[in-house]
């Protein structure tokens, strides 16, 4: 069983008769519990749920049931809610927190036959670029345990770079799917906003945050945004469309991918060098099959970083608001009065690299600093829209580097949060 890589390797298997979902499932959590010790790629091991929805697939599957995903093993990033699991999203202020519900993304693997083997590691609520900031301890880049394997999806992108699971899901507001993906040398998507449900998924900023999979290669990662795009009626912002042309993709593919295409070289992301080597080994491989390259500009590209920050700070600071040791999640000991409870909970229960965003959304939410800062980062993103708009009335993608370095070491950045 030790050569089936993929998610697609395993389905053609099961649906062959020549391995069990029940001995796939036992198979990665055997690999989890022999090999995440070094890496701390994972949160939580749902074994005996994991085992009985495997029982389960193995029985739909002898009554003829063929879809590709059922009985496929894989893991959740602890961003999702998960009924009846721990849910963490990396913090102290989770650690006790059992969600009582599905999110819908959960709910579509389910749906799917896919067999969850647990929740993986991740950074304090999806704030981070290193995987350092979780509450459970830094997750190691596989192929060198010094190094970080990004963040904030790093327990997913060192699983799956380490063979533990063939796929897992991440979610990305600012990279946090791309660029681990990119440190462990896997497959990340962040789909468009709004094309897979937010739906139970633990809010940092709510206009950016998306689900996506990560994976070995782009074919598994076709398999799983088909089971996870679509339109949700639960969530506000879920886009209303048309998937006909994903699920092509997956049952032989679309004819006009097949057409040479022109693909954009922005000239902002290529000022320093970084990476150029392996842009040229892309860029060689892509015209020997017959696409041609063309220079673009995004002009806006340095207020990127400032605007991100300042919009997701904001939201973020609204969003954390819930967490007060009323309701649910971390409460302080012995408080003396509601303000001391609002105050000790959340002082113990958020890291250092939360309160810091937090601090800085309020920041620039408050009285005098709203039209200041946010108002002006929202028209910016406006401008920073319309750069890619005019880029992709001209080509047909974009060949870009993810990351402005390969995997760094672990420490040096953690006291240079804008260095980080």
């Amino acid at each position: 069983m030790t050569e089936l890589h993929s998610l697609r390797d395993m389905s053609l298997a099961l649906a062959q008769g020549k391995v069990s979902s029940v001995e796939l499932t036992q198979e990665h959590l055997v690999r989890v519990k022999t090999l995440d010790a070094s890496l701390n790629s994972f949160i939580t091991l749902t074994e005996d749920e994991a085992l009985a929805h495997a029982a389960a697939a193995d029985g739909l599957r002898a009554k003829g049931d063929s879809r590709p995903t059922l009985g496929l093993p894989m893991a959740h990033k602890d961003i999702f809610c998960t009924n009846g699991v721990l849910t963490t999203a990396g913090s102290k202020m989770l650690s006790n927190f059992v969600a009582p519900y599905d999110a819908t993304v959960v709910s579509k693997f389910a749906d799917a036959g896919m067999v969850s083997i647990g929740k993986t590691n991740m950074d304090e609520f999806a704030m981070g670029s290193s995987n350092e900031t979780s509450y459970f301890g830094a997750v190691a880049n596989p192929w060198d345990v010094t190094r970080v394997p990004g963040g904030s999806s790093g327990g997913s992108a060192a699983a799956v770079a380490a063979g533990l699971v063939a796929g897992a899901t991440g979610t990305d507001t600012g990279g946090s799917i791309r660029q681990p993906a990119a440190l462990c040398g896997i497959t990340g998507l962040k789909p468009t906003y709004g094309r897979v449900s937010r739906f139970g998924m633990i809010a940092f900023a709510s206009s950016l945050d998306q689900a996506g999979p990560m994976t070995r290669d782009a074919e598994d990662a076709a398999l799983m945004l088909s089971v996870m795009a679509g339109f949700d009626a639960k969530d506000s912002t879920s886009a209303n469309r048309d998937d006909a042309w994903l699920n092509a993709i997956i049952h032989g593919g679309i004819a006009d991918l097949d057409r040479p295409l022109v693909i954009g070289l922005p000239d902002q992301y290529y000022e320093n060098g970084s990476n150029q080597a392996s842009i040229d080994l892309a860029r060689q491989e892509l015209e020997q099959l017959g696409h041609s390259f063309k220079r673009v500009s995004l002009p806006h590209t340095d207020a990127a970083i400032p605007v991100y920050y300042v919009l997701a700070s904001a939201e973020a600071s609204t969003n954390l608001s819930r967490y007060d040791g009323v309701r649910f999640g971390h409460r302080c000991d012995n408080p003396t009065s509601l303000q001391d409870l609002y105050e000790r909970s959340r002082e113990e229960g958020f890291g250092a690299e939360v309160k810091r965003r937090i601090l800085t959304g309020t920041y620039t939410l408050s009285v005098g600093y709203f039209d200041a800062y946010y108002l002006k980062a929202q028209k910016i993103r406006r401008l920073i829209a319309q750069d890619f708009d005019t880029a992709f009335a001209e080509v047909d993608l974009l060949l870009t580097p993810t990351s402005p370095t390969p995997a760094f070491k672990q420490g040096p950045l953690n006291d240079d949060p804008v260095a980080m």
